[in-house]
């Protein structure tokens, strides 16, 4: 759309706003959708003023205080409140408005929703809240976090790829979502295969992936790390140049780590798995070709091949790995 479509030489459409702003389209249409950009629209076309651009262009770019604190608590609390009452429009609110006054994406998942669905986690061990409060949380969760997707893809070519997904008979899908989403947001092309994904469906990934750097296997439960074992078997058969990370609550160690045949730990959260997987990234991306070490722990050693059960179908003599 050009400017004399949306209205004149002293209006533009969403596109040139988002331009100007130098952000993504859907991050120029939630300025819009907050009120942080006023705009107009006539038969479908939003009609934006370029004073008003200019003007929000002029207050982006001044330093401004982050009152990270109290509105990072107050969103989490919000956003566990509208989720638990199943207010979809609500739990999306608050995140709309985090973004428009002090969160970047990844402050939003990291500071915001992972914090609330922990809390709303414990609160149902804790016997504080009914199983159908907790489905409710995660059901609104899953679509926030799908119609929030966009806003972590940047312009700009994607520096590898990475295939994530959650072992199998481990049904929780949100933190997969949220660690696809963390690594997009630093330009890495994510190859999102959900939840209970069966080791099937990792190799075959894998071995189809265009410029795969690593795939990356989580649980979040106790008890699975014969599956991780058994899935990072599948993938070195069919890759057995890729760097294979795994991880999660279920991942205790970068010992277990070891143990299963994988080449790093990305430890129990999302930071420890954007660390390591963007450092991976970019060795690939020098390497040209060259042959890898394994892969760093994001600050935690993998054990050393002394120390490394043998990769096969018994995990050595480890009791955790039976």
């Amino acid at each position: 759309m050009s400017a004399s479509t949306a209205g004149g030489a002293d209006r533009v459409g969403l596109p040139e706003a988002a331009a100007m702003l130098g952000v993504h389209y859907m991050t120029a249409y939630r300025y819009v959708r907050t009120g942080r950009l006023p705009a107009t629209t006539v038969d479908g076309i939003w009609h934006i003023a370029r004073s008003d651009v200019d003007l929000l262009r002029h207050r982006s770019a001044r330093p401004r205080k982050r009152r990270v604190g109290g509105s990072r608590e107050r969103s989490a609390s919000l956003y566990r409140e509208r989720a638990i009452s199943g207010d979809e429009a609500g739990a999306l609110a608050v995140c709309e408005e985090a973004l428009a006054t002090w969160a970047t994406p990844m402050d939003l998942d990291l500071q915001v929703v992972a914090p609330a669905m922990r809390r709303i986690g414990d609160l149902w061990n804790a016997g504080e809240l009914r199983i159908a409060d907790e489905h409710r949380a995660s059901a609104v969760t899953t679509r926030v976090l799908g119609r929030l997707g966009s806003a972590f893809v940047g312009p700009g070519r994607t520096r590898g790829t990475v295939v994530l997904g959650a072992v199998e008979d481990d049904h929780h899908a949100l933190p997969v979502m949220l660690a696809a989403d963390l690594l997009r947001a630093e330009q890495i092309r994510v190859v999102d295969l959900g939840a209970d994904a069966p080791p099937e469906a990792f190799a075959v990934t894998a071995s189809e992936a265009d410029r795969l750097s690593v795939v990356a296997i989580g649980t979040t439960l106790s008890g699975m790390l014969q599956v991780v074992g058994s899935t990072v078997d599948a993938v070195r058969r069919v890759r057995p140049d890729v760097t294979i990370v795994v991880g999660g609550a279920g991942v205790e160690s970068a010992e277990l780590a070891a143990a299963v045949g994988a080449d790093g730990w990305s430890g129990p959260d999302g930071c420890g798995l954007v660390e390591l997987i963007t450092t991976v990234v970019r060795t690939t991306a020098r390497e040209d070709g060259r042959s890898r070490g394994p892969a760093p722990s994001a600050g935690r050693p993998v054990a050393s091949e002394s120390q490394t059960a043998p990769v096969g179908s018994d995990h050595a003599d480890d009791p955790r790995l039976q």
